[in-house]
């Protein structure tokens, strides 16, 4: 049996969809349904059990799940990047998926972790997936930290060498739609150009950067999953590894591939940034993905039009616009 922890969210539900395609249907959604709209995530796709995360944790404490587990794909942490409640996000992002692995190895089955691009913090030390670079990142946000925390808790371990953590960049694509101002860039600028004919990007708070000239490593959701249906076949390919784009691309570029998608003129507006994302805000990554080479992943990673184009007009611009 495959666990995808947030399986009914966007990236755990597009992991779903990958698992179909490869001819598993032998899953378990854990997640919180709530009362959004994340349940029409799931209704496309084939799994075998649903099962609140609150039970979930408990029967896993207890050892008395009903399946032999084949694999946990951890995708159900907290993903908001903003959040600033730490004991919630210590118990969530840190905690939880310290237990999640162990038992996942106690298991013997595979654990694959989301981390995130936002443990990079400013990006002073580059965006190496370097294990020895690890100890010297220093994160802006309470998130990131809270993120940094399990890798640094894996290699610390050694546990490095025999699971995956992947540190995703800027993911956009099908069935974000539910996570209102979490949505990507290319999400909102749709539904901004649907309701007003213009997008809005920040100005730029650093001197000698250019509004909208922020750049960010923008990786398509179809990647991801695709990614990491291949670390499931290479139970030998571990590590705290990068998932991006390996290309940083303005918010500018950005916004003109949507316009271009939805063949519409480029109208940009630009706008003061919130305060609170000042201190916390990542003018520029690009992750390294070098690693794919190396280990002889034949993954090609999708340009930031072509997967903009997708998105928008096989998706968004659909009257199901669901993966």
């Amino acid at each position: 049996m495959y666990i995808v922890t947030g399986g009914a969210g966007f990236i755990g539900s597009a992991m779903l969809w990958q698992l179909n395609t490869m001819g598993i249907e032998d899953v378990v959604v854990v997640d919180h349904l709530g009362r959004d709209e994340k349940w029409r995530n799931l209704a496309k796709h084939t799994y075998a059990d649903y099962m609140h995360r609150t039970r979930f944790h408990d029967l896993m404490q207890r050892d008395a799940l009903p399946w032999k587990i084949d694999a946990i794909i951890h995708l159900g942490a907290c993903s908001d990047t903003t959040e600033v409640d730490g004991d919630f996000l210590m118990e969530n992002n840190f905690q939880y998926s310290r237990d999640l692995c162990r038992f996942a190895l106690d298991k013997g089955a595979r654990f694959i972790h989301s981390s995130s691009a936002t443990t990079y913090g400013d990006g002073e030390l580059g965006f190496s997936d370097d294990p020895d670079l690890l100890p010297r990142l220093r994160p802006l946000s309470l998130f990131g930290y809270s993120k940094h925390l399990f890798d640094l808790w894996l290699r610390r371990q050694g546990l490095d060498k025999e699971v995956v953590s992947l540190k995703f960049f800027n993911v956009y694509g099908p069935n974000e739609y539910h996570k209102g101002e979490m949505r990507s860039v290319v999400c909102k600028a749709y539904s901004q150009i649907m309701r007003h004919g213009d997008i809005e990007l920040f100005r730029s708070t650093r001197p000698g950067l250019a509004d909208g000239e922020q750049k960010r490593d923008f990786v398509y959701v179809k990647d991801c999953v695709a990614l990491m249906g291949w670390l499931l076949e290479h139970a030998h390919v571990n590590g705290i590894r990068n998932m991006g784009s390996g290309q940083a691309r303005s918010f500018n570029e950005l916004g003109r591939a949507v316009f271009a998608a939805m063949q519409r003129s480029c109208r940009i507006t630009y706008v003061d940034m919130p305060g609170f994302l000042r201190d916390i805000y990542q003018n520029y990554t690009q992750a390294d993905m070098n690693w794919l080479q190396k280990v002889g992943c034949p993954l090609q990673l999708t340009s930031l039009e072509d997967g903009v184009t997708d998105f928008v007009q096989n998706y968004l611009q659909k009257p199901d616009r669901y993966l």
